[in-house]
C-alpha cells in the first residue's frame, strides 16, 4: 500500500506543493503490535508509479517489495521542478559549470527540513523503528549523491544507505572533502555503484568514483562498490538494483 499526501517546504520552495509517498508493507494491518525500518528516498514521483514518473518509468519499488514481502516502511518526497531547483537542493555543496551555470548547494538545509519535519512526522504516524540501525536512505543520480552525503555528515541518524549513480561529478573536490572530513561508525553499511554505460557521462567520473570509494575504506565501514553491467542512467536500470542493494543493506 502506498499512501499520498502533499505537502510544502517553505524554506526552500515557497508555497510549491510537492508529494510524499509512503509505502507500508503487506504486514503492517495484520500485525499491529510490529514496528518497522524505514528508508527515506530521493526523487519521489519516480520511486512508485510509472504516471508520476518524469520519464514514465518510475523504479517500481511498491511491487518489488510486495511480491517479496520485505518488512520495510519506504517514505519518498517528490523534488521540486522549478528550473535548477532540484540540482540546487540535492548538492550538498555549490558549484558552477558551462552548462549549468552557477548552483547554490542547499543540501544541508534539505536535510534539516528531511529530519527535522519529515522523520517526526513518520515516526509519529506510522509504526515505525526510528533509531539508527533501522532508519536508511537512498537515491539515484543527485539523489544518490545526496544519500552519500546524509550517511557520511548526518552518520548517527542513518546506519544504512544506498547511492546509485551519485553525482559526484558537481564539484568533486568538495565533495570529497566532505567525504574526508565526515565522522562515521565502522557499522556503516553503505552500498555504490555506476553503471558501465553510464560511467563516462562526466569528466573524471572515474577518478572520483574510486577516489570516493578509498576515503570511505579508510573510515572502515562496510563498503559495497558495483560497476553495473550495462547500467545506464536510467530508473529502469536502477530498478534492476533494488535486490542487490537491499541484500548488502540488510533488507
Amino acid at each position: 500500500m502506498v499512501k499520498v499526501w502533499e505537502t510544502t517546504i517553505p524554506q526552500l520552495s515557497g508555497e510549491e506543493t510537492r508529494r510524499v509517498y509512503v509505502y507500508l508493507p503487506k504486514s503492517y494491518a495484520k500485525k499491529p503490535e510490529r514496528r518497522y525500518p524505514v528508508m527515506y528516498m530521493f526523487d519521489g514521483h519516480n520511486v512508485f508509479f510509472d504516471d508520476h514518473a518524469t520519464y514514465g518509468k518510475s523504479w517500481g519499488m511498491g511491487e518489488y517489495l510486495d511480491k517479496t514481502e520485505k518488512d520495510l516502511i519506504v517514505a519518498a518526497v517528490e523534488c521540486t521542478h522549478q528550473g535548477n531547483n532540484r540540482l540546487s537542493e540535492y548538492s550538498p555543496v555549490s558549484f558552477a559549470n558551462e552548462v549549468l551555470g552557477k548552483v547554490r548547494g542547499r543540501g544541508r538545509e534539505y536535510m534539516t527540513w528531511l529530519l527535522g519535519e519529515l522523520k517526526p512526522q513518520i515516526d509519529r504516524d506510522y509504526r515505525t523503528l526510528p533509531d539508527r540501525r533501522n532508519t536508511l536512505i537512498c537515491g539515484s543520480s543527485m539523489g544518490g549523491l545526496m544519500a552519500l552525503y546524509a550517511a557520511v555528515n548526518y552518520n548517527n541518524v542513518f546506519q544504512r544507505a544506498a547511492c546509485l549513480s551519485p553525482s559526484l561529478w558537481v564539484d568533486t573536490g568538495k565533495v570529497l572533502s566532505l567525504i574526508a572530513r565526515g565522522r562515521m561508525k565502522t557499522d556503516t553499511c553503505l552500498y555504490m555503484d555506476y553503471g558501465s554505460r553510464e560511467l563516462f557521462n562526466h569528466n573524471a567520473s572515474t577518478e572520483a568514483l574510486v577516489a570516493a570509494s578509498q576515503l570511505l575504506l579508510i573510515k572502515q565501514v562496510n563498503l559495497t562498490l558495483r560497476i553495473v553491467p550495462g547500467g545506464e542512467h536510467t530508473e529502469a536500470s536502477w530498478e534492476r538494483q533494488i535486490p542487490v542493494f537491499l541484500e548488502c543493506l540488510g533488507i
